[in-house]
């Protein structure tokens, strides 16, 4: 099985496991340190933070590991996009709201992009890896994140995304169609940017001189072996680790992923206005063929929160972003390190 070890060697790590950033709550500095301790890349989701939150869990990572993490922000999304009328999607809010019995659904002011802000908090946080979705990255920023030593890893859906980072990025982090949470889709239509996972590795190793790490529908050690064999360095792994006890996924969320029996995700955008892949549960379904009441991301996801949060806090999986990847139906439940221990040993039985 061929290991790439010059860039295992040139990131810092042992093991070509890397933790997919999970915005939202499930990244914490416990998770990230522990997948970085046990050999493996630690990645925090910075994405949804405050350059002083950004500030707060770097400092707490590295109380908790010596060993390299990265970063991860969205480098774009925040565009004002027109949209319609607002009030179908309030009143069918306005339902899961009064399930919940929190106060009416209120249309909230665009979110404002706070990349420049959080990318700052990056540069000053040195962390050995810088990784972004939804986007390019500028070259000045690129450029500034070497000078510190910090690698560059940007995401691709399609061979034609993976080309158009390849200049500025040490490495392209191919998202599958199985990946769970949201698409990464930048520069193709969404639907034409769902390439199996095994297959957009090839292709993008094919096509450009970048490292390429597989993410989307990796669950265990044979899963592993089959994208180094396709010609990837490294996994990127998410939804593997959602159950492990340092993810700070809720225990609602947890539950629905451990239940899951058989796979039953689906791209939606009901939570957040761009595509993304959760199991399904009653709000999905509410929004199902009544599409176009949603609004455009970041809108749609600033307008879900309330209810998100409210849900969380209850323990109410239906109105909870329950993202995973396919492949979900394997999840283990053990310490994050031990799961990294266990993915090698499978990964070098193959």
């Amino acid at each position: 099985m061929p290991v790439n070890t010059r860039f295992l060697a040139e990131v810092g790590i042992e093991n070509p496991v890397i933790l997919a950033p999970m915005g939202g709550g499930p990244s914490t500095p416990e998770l990230v340190a522990a997948v970085s301790n046990a050999g493996g890349l630690g990645t925090l989701a910075a994405a949804y933070l405050t350059p002083e939150q950004i500030e707060a869990e770097v400092r707490r990572t590295r109380q908790l590991t010596n060993r390299p993490f990265g970063i991860n922000l969205f480098s774009a999304g925040y565009e004002k996009k027109e949209h319609g009328d607002p009030s179908p999607m309030l009143r069918m809010l306005a339902e899961a709201h009064q399930a919940l019995g929190i106060a009416a659904p209120v249309l909230p002011e665009h979110p404002a992009n706070p990349f420049p802000d959080q990318f700052q908090a990056v540069i000053e946080a040195h962390p050995r890896v810088f990784s972004f979705t939804f986007g390019t990255l500028d070259r000045v920023a690129a450029n500034e994140l070497r000078a510190i030593g910090t690698l560059v890893f940007g995401t691709a859906t399609t061979v034609r995304e993976a080309q158009i980072l390849e200049n500025d990025v040490d490495a392209i982090i191919a998202q599958g169609s199985e990946a769970g949470a949201h698409r990464g889709t930048f520069a193709d239509a969404f639907e034409d940017a769902m390439v199996p996972t095994l297959q957009l590795v090839r292709e993008i190793k094919q096509a450009t001189s970048c490292p390429v790490i597989a993410s989307g529908g990796i669950m265990d050690g044979r899963d592993i072996a089959a994208a180094l064999e396709a010609g990837a360095a490294a996994v990127q792994m998410g939804t593997a680790f959602l159950a492990c006890p340092e993810s700070g996924a809720s225990a609602a969320y947890k539950q629905a992923l451990l239940s899951a029996k058989q796979d039953t995700t689906v791209i939606t955008r009901a939570y957040s206005g761009r595509p993304a892949r959760g199991l399904r549960n009653e709000f999905i379904e509410k929004l199902e063929g009544k599409e176009e009441a949603i609004l455009p991301y970041p809108l749609q996801n600033a307008l879900t929160r309330p209810m998100r949060t409210a849900a969380s806090k209850q323990g109410h999986a239906e109105f909870l972003s329950l993202w995973a990847g396919q492949g979900v139906t394997r999840i283990r439940p053990m310490p994050a390190g031990e799961l990294v221990q266990t993915l090698v040993r499978e990964m070098e039985t193959q």
